[in-house]
């Protein structure tokens, strides 16, 4: 009998594990895939390798305005794969190390709920019944297959084939300008892909400030990108993807298509449908302790349908554990940033600008360039980048929204701020240290 199982052995279920056996803990961890879940083996770290190669590239490129000069670079994308698979099999190894403890088994299979026996939960797997107090589903998420007409081609790819390319395409065709379609965009544009866009709502990044979702899609068109907004595709022929926009039916071609328009939980097969569980956005509803409503059992990570990101996960792991051992905890699910490893970089955290318009929440807005910090300036030419703060009518930091490079290492600071509910007078306490990209924080919080 164990205190805790979990189903699921990504960023939430193994953070679970390691830090519920911390606590004393006895754990069970299910999972029938690598360990490390989506994110390490086939989402957040490999596509950051590919990414780190096509950034050095691009750097290289644009030597010169630093005043070094180099001869044409070229790319060895047999190499940047195999960089890649070592980079993930370091991870994964790092991962297993901190489930190795006494207090923790790891079971290789598929598991199932089997239902309840007094007050213990019954899980299925390998043909073995185990006994939990507590249950926490930690499923993930799989890509969304939108039933579009010719959707088989063998021309259609998912994110996990465009991690292994050893050849670059030359046209690649990209529909949802999400963070996973942004992402690749950025990568293949820089190897010499000529890379199109097709989106179905208005604006790329849907969730993020529109203004610095703009600002990037016109950096991403300088670099010959093109986009094709407010768009539905109607149907694949092959090479061809076939839309409409504006009344007007249009076509591009791709060597490889990318289908990337969401990602919808992991609920089928599990037996999750013998509890009664309340659902939310295609998953489970959770509390701020992440409780479902059926009596010890919890949810987390991308299985909630609430943040598909993996550092949320990470969080709400440690409340799982922390509610088992009655320690006073919560989610705060306002203070939870979001990334975008494109270039430049955008980074956000908090509510956005639309976002309390439609509420009527009386707001202000600070917003200064980001070459206000001297480090910025230093090391980036030509864009000058953005940093927006939102603070609410009795002065706290509602939300900040960066664009820029860097933007993803300072947003840390914006999350504390907005989970500890600062002021901008509050937060303009902080030393900053100089120079460094994150004095912007403080050179915005002094115009408030």
């Amino acid at each position: 009998m164990f205190d805790l199982g979990i189903i699921g052995g990504g960023p939430a279920g193994y953070t679970a594990a390691e830090r519920g056996a911390a606590h004393g803990l006895k754990v069970i961890l299910f999972e029938e895939g690598e360990i490390g879940g989506v994110c390490l083996n086939e989402g957040c770290a490999p596509t950051k390798v590919l990414l780190q190669s096509s950034h050095v590239l691009e750097t290289i490129k644009h030597a010169d305005k630093y005043g070094v000069l180099t001869h044409d670079a070229t790319i060895d994308l047999q190499k940047i794969v195999q960089r890649k698979n070592h980079v993930v099999r370091k991870m994964q190894a790092g991962v297993r190390a901190k489930l190795k403890n006494d207090l923790i088994n790891v079971i290789e299979g598929h598991a199932t709920i089997k239902g309840r026996q007094s007050d213990l939960l019954l899980i299925a797997c390998n043909e073995s019944i185990y006994e939990v107090n507590n249950l926490l589903i930690a499923t993930g998420a799989r890509e969304s297959i939108p039933p579009i007409p010719g959707i088989n081609s063998p021309n259609i790819v998912t994110h996990r084939e465009l991690l292994n390319l050893t050849e670059v395409p030359k046209d690649l065709v990209i529909i949802g300008g999400g963070f996973i379609g942004i992402e690749f965009a950025d990568y293949f544009n820089s190897i010499g892909s000529h890379v199109s866009i097709v989106e179905l709502k208005d604006i790329i990044l849907d969730g993020i400030d529109r203004e610095l979702s703009s600002m990037l899609l016109k950096e991403y068109e300088k670099r010959g990108i093109a986009f094709y907004l407010n768009a539905q595709v109607t149907n694949i022929q092959e090479n061809i993807v076939n839309f409409i926009q504006e009344e007007e039916t249009k076509s591009l071609f791709g060597d490889k298509i990318l289908v990337s328009v969401g990602r919808i939980p992991n609920l089928e097969g599990f037996g999750i449908e013998l509890f009664d569980i309340e659902s939310y956005r295609k998953g489970i509803r959770v509390n701020s302790q992440m409780q479902t409503s059926e009596p010890n059992v919890y949810a987390a990570g991308d299985v909630t349908g609430f943040s598909k990101l993996a550092h949320a996960a990470y969080r709400e792991a440690e409340v799982v554990v922390n509610t088992l051992k009655g320690i006073n905890d919560q989610m705060n699910f306002q203070s939870i940033p979001c990334c975008i490893y494109s270039h430049p970089e955008i980074a956000a955290v908090g509510l956005t600008e639309d976002a309390l318009k439609m509420a009527w929440m009386p707001h202000r807005i600070v917003k200064l360039p980001m070459t206000y910090a001297g480090r910025f300036e230093i090391e980036n030419e030509e864009f000058s980048g953005l940093c927006k703060i939102v603070i609410g009518d009795n002065d706290e930091i509602l939300g900040v929204h960066v664009i820029g490079n860097m933007a993803t290492e300072i947003i840390t600071s914006a999350a504390m701020a907005i989970d500890n509910k600062l002021t901008a007078k509050q937060w303009a306490k902080t030393m900053f240290p100089h120079p460094t990209v994150s004095e912007i924080f403080r050179e915005a919080l002094y115009r408030v």
